[in-house]
């Protein structure tokens, strides 16, 4: 794809995003590779967790050990799940693991209470179906069956979210790696996967109640959590990177200051309570909000939108206190008091202009 296309897209995947990467590594990649995989184990590593001496960008805060575990997993066969709190980037994780595996993001099933199997599997074209009846050419096929047909990897995101019923389609295909098409006859009635085929799928853990999976599905998958950035400097560091490329997408000529990112960063951590052991909110109640990394990074690219296009200026405090507002103050009225008192008991008794003019702006909160 030429960068000028690139650019028009609103959110190029992985394959895009760092073709170039993806190309150099491959190339320079000598290692074994597993049956079907575009690169090896250690050159997927080094395109996930970056190579400062390849020039190779680090795209996610994770173990090194987790995401080998992860690309062990894929290798053997077994399905791999993902799960951790909304917004650790479990998705982001999913799509550069199928990017470096298999050079293709793309085969995506997003789990709901309105997904049917033929989403997942195939459907019909209609107008060939009542005229030539059931044939190759009038099936239509949905991500699982081009996965297993071209040897790539198949994301589920939020299989939770997904009917039993239909999460539990996916027990032929993980375990006997074969999809039956019982409308075909002859050698098109049976579609065995190729290697390289495997599927990467996520929950959140405030979701799985929701449509608990069968054990059975369970046993085909092997669990790793994907748990929040414990690190503020790693943190600022990502929200700092990812604010500053989606700001450049938006044609916002500068950054936001760093004063602006770590005011930011620290608010979310402490805004995560005692009890999600990232910040030091001592004292200060667990919200039902969502205060993740991901989350962080919108609203850093919400502070440069508001402070470039209404008032062509670099984001004030007063802007992350307009922001902040629609991320925490959602539906529960017990976070808006939530946040009010942590101005009150935290932010007051903050030292530095930033944090000053920052509690100064509290009455802009809802």
């Amino acid at each position: 794809m030429s960068a000028n296309k690139k650019s028009q897209l609103q959110r190029p995947p992985a394959e895009v995003l760092y073709a170039d990467e993806l190309k150099k590594l491959c190339k320079a990649d000598k290692a074994p590779r597993p049956p079907g995989w575009a690169m090896s184990l250690t050159g997927a590593r080094r395109f996930i967790l970056g190579d400062a001496e390849a020039g190779i960008e680090r795209k996610i805060v994770a173990p090194a050990a987790a995401i080998e575990r992860m690309l062990v997993t894929l290798a053997t066969g077994r399905g791999l799940m993902l799960v951790g709190e909304p917004g650790t980037a479990k998705s982001m994780l999913s799509e550069l693991l199928a990017a470096a595996i298999c050079g293709q993001s793309t085969l995506t099933i997003q789990g709901g209470a309105s997904i049917t199997e033929d989403q997942i599997k195939y459907c019909w074209n209609y107008a060939l179906l009542i005229n030539e009846g059931p044939s190759p050419r009038a099936l239509v096929p949905a991500p699982l069956y081009q996965g297993m047909r071209d040897g790539h990897i198949v994301r589920f995101e939020e299989i939770t979210r997904a009917p039993l019923e239909v999460q539990d389609c996916l027990l032929g295909m993980l375990s006997d790696r074969v999809m039956a098409v019982p409308e075909l006859d002859g050698e098109h009635g049976m579609l065995y996967a190729k290697e390289g085929f495997n599927i990467i799928a996520t929950a959140n853990t405030r979701d799985r109640g929701v449509n608990e999976m069968s054990a059975a599905l369970k046993r085909r998958f092997d669990f790793e959590t994907v748990f929040p950035i414990l690190d503020f400097a790693h943190e600022l560091a990502l929200v700092e990177s990812a604010s500053a490329r989606l700001l450049e997408k938006s044609g916002i000529p500068h950054k936001l200051p760093t004063p602006i990112l770590e005011l930011l960063v620290t608010t979310f951590r402490d805004l995560r309570g005692a009890n999600g052991k990232a910040g030091s909110g001592d004292g200060m109640d667990k919200l039902n909000a969502v205060m993740s990394t991901a989350e962080a990074v919108n609203v850093a690219h919400a502070v440069g939108v508001r402070a470039w296009f209404l008032d062509q200026r670099e984001g004030e405090p007063a802007d992350v206190v307009e922001c902040i507002a629609g991320t925490v103050v959602k539906d529960n009225a017990d976070d808006r008091a939530k946040l009010r008192r942590y101005f009150e008991q935290k932010v007051a008794k903050r030292q530095g202009e930033h944090w000053r003019d920052y509690y100064a702006a509290r009455h802009r909160l809802p």
